[in-house]
């Protein structure tokens, strides 16, 4: 299908709003900003698929775009899910009711607007948006990995300008990776637990979650005059140690040595598998103070191990505009499937 003038629409899916972008042919974004409507997921899926609706006709309101010049629509989600959007059966944190363990979301939103829809799941979406925002034009030369930090740890694997998904659509998972946790954990420190179940992945280290759950509850007893000790909970101590970090806090950067030395080990991992061209970090660390940001990612740096061939070649980064990566890669995804008949 070709996109013959028209337009493409990215609707990025998250757990209380949609974001929404328009693309046109020449690779540029009709809007510069998040526009949002609720995404009423806990509502159940017939719900959340007319508010994606509602979101697409809004953002073509915004933007002054008529619906009959959409050709295809690319939409993103949390995980887990199949590479053709349909939901795990043991459902997720976004989708927990029971109507959609199984759930065919794109399919749905695709029959639902008569309009072909293509799927990625948000890290994915994050992942290429950041491989197209860095190789432009020649994005189809170059492979990259992309890790996103935030509550999880996010990211995505791209092969030639596209995504990688694998045969279930789970493949770029990094942040259940596991990672070597020798020299990374100081003296007595457990090995970190992940929501997941997994222990020793890079998500139980390098995430809010993993703060919360195992690095601050190690460290708070190592500083036992640390200001954070008397926090109301651990969940709201833990979103305060970034803000630590930037100041130069002792007990914060220790954190943060251990997170950037997870990601290093996890993109080492990538470069004697994947070897890509380009190697992105993204999440709230891109938001930081830039001194405290170039240090993270310099350290993020030292803590991966390249071969020489692959020193000289290859390429570190942030990851940035994350808050419209979800819709805008998600429209890119879109555009690509035009441009290469893959519809």
């Amino acid at each position: 299908m070709a996109l013959a003038g028209g337009v493409v629409v990215g609707l990025d899916n998250g757990g209380t709003a949609n974001n929404a972008t328009v693309l046109d042919a020449a690779g540029g974004f009709l809007v510069d900003r998040l526009v949002e409507v609720p995404s009423r997921v806990q509502e159940g899926p017939d719900v959340a698929v007319e508010a994606l609706v509602h979101a697409m006709e809004n953002v073509l309101a915004v933007t002054g775009t008529a619906r009959d010049l959409v050709r295809c629509v690319g939409l993103d989600s949390p995980g887990p899910a199949s590479a053709t959007g349909v939901i795990s059966s043991k459902g997720s944190t976004n989708f927990n009711q029971p109507a959609w363990r199984g759930f065919d979301f794109r399919g749905a939103l695709e029959d639902r607007l008569g309009i072909p829809v293509v799927y990625n799941n948000d890290g994915n979406a994050a992942a290429l948006y950041a491989h197209f925002v860095h190789f432009g034009s020649d994005a189809v030369a170059h492979s990259s990995v992309s890790v996103i930090v935030g509550t999880g740890l996010g990211g995505g694997v791209i092969e030639a300008g596209a995504v990688v998904k694998g045969a279930a659509g789970m493949a770029g998972e990094l942040g259940h990776v596991y990672i070597p946790m020798e020299g990374l954990l100081a003296e007595g420190q457990p090995i970190p637990l992940c929501n997941c179940g997994f222990s020793g992945d890079a998500e139980s280290v390098a995430s809010l979650t993993g703060i919360e759950k195992n690095l601050l509850p190690y460290w708070l007893g190592r500083f036992p005059d640390h200001e954070l000790n008397a926090a109301e909970s651990m969940a709201k101590a833990a979103r305060f140690v970034r803000g630590y970090g930037e100041r130069g806090d002792e007990m914060a950067l220790r954190i943060f040595e251990q997170q950037a030395m997870a990601l290093g080990r996890l993109f080492t991992i990538a470069a004697n598998f994947t070897d890509p061209s380009a190697y992105f970090v993204g999440g709230g660390v891109v938001e930081a103070a830039p001194e405290f940001r170039d240090w993270f990612l310099a350290e993020v740096r030292k803590h991966t191990i390249f071969r020489a061939e692959q020193e000289r070649v290859a390429t570190f980064a942030l990851a940035s505009d994350l808050d419209m990566a979800g819709a805008r890669g998600a429209a890119v995804a879109a555009l690509e499937a035009l441009r290469t008949g893959a519809l």
